[in-house]
């Protein structure tokens, strides 16, 4: 694996931690099998926003597959591993999130660490145990992508592709509830994320290999369904 430096660009799984980060309680919405599920998700539909892979439109018994479309390998080394991976042997969309997803966490991180995005403090437990605890960096990037994520699940918003893949993500991941001081949780947000979840993105530039992306990952089980708030 390579190391923690980071390229220019974020990945969208660096923006995806970073909205699921709660600088008030200094928590990560979805901790967990859920957090390591919707890093790879983000990875994967990464890798589909640039043409590198595609997901077949229609399931066999092993699930959906993904495959590598193009001979050039991006160059962000958190994208290169599972492009790698892809291109090696395909594999199914469940297989492949539950064998690339593990890692990411401590990955991602630490890349959102070395951008000031987040920071690291140290604290002491009982006064005996020596504790970490992640806060935030004092920077503006959290609240520049909070906005038009909101906006597009509250505001029905028409978003640009990235945008709308943060926020199909975030619904996908069923971590919006927790983030209802930030995106109001409702029924009519519950709707708009199912919307995007399938690629209603009202973005013509928008292919047909990220929606089957999207519909992989969604159609895994491996992502959470929030239940449906009233208004």
């Amino acid at each position: 694996m390579s190391g923690p430096t980071a390229p220019e660009a974020p990945a969208l799984a660096e923006d995806l931690l970073l909205l699921l980060f709660d600088p008030r309680s200094g928590t990560i919405a979805g901790e967990g099998s859920s957090l390591f599920h919707t890093l790879a998700g983000a990875v994967l539909v990464d890798l589909a926003l640039q043409g590198r892979i595609d997901v077949d439109e229609h399931a066999t018994w092993s699930g959906r597959e993904v495959r590598v479309v193009a001979d050039d390998p991006p160059s962000d080394p958190l994208l290169r591993d599972v492009w790698d991976r892809v291109a090696r042997r395909p594999a199914d969309v469940h297989s492949l999130v539950l064998e690339v997803g593990p890692p990411l966490r401590a990955r991602v991180i630490d890349r959102v660490v070395e951008r000031g995005h987040l920071a690291r403090e140290g604290g002491r437990t009982l006064g005996l145990f020596t504790t970490t605890a992640l806060v935030d960096g004092g920077t503006s990037r959290r609240a520049n992508l909070l906005a038009p994520v909101r906006a597009a699940l509250v505001d029905g918003d028409t978003p640009e592709p990235r945008t709308a893949a943060r926020a199909a993500l975030l619904a996908a991941s069923g971590g919006l509830p927790a983030l209802h001081q930030d995106i109001p949780w409702s029924g009519a947000v519950y709707t708009r994320g199912r919307e995007l979840q399938r690629g209603d993105w009202g973005a013509e530039e928008v292919g047909e290999p990220v929606r089957r992306t999207m519909a992989g990952l969604v159609a895994s089980n491996l992502f959470v369904t929030a239940f449906v708030a009233t208004d």
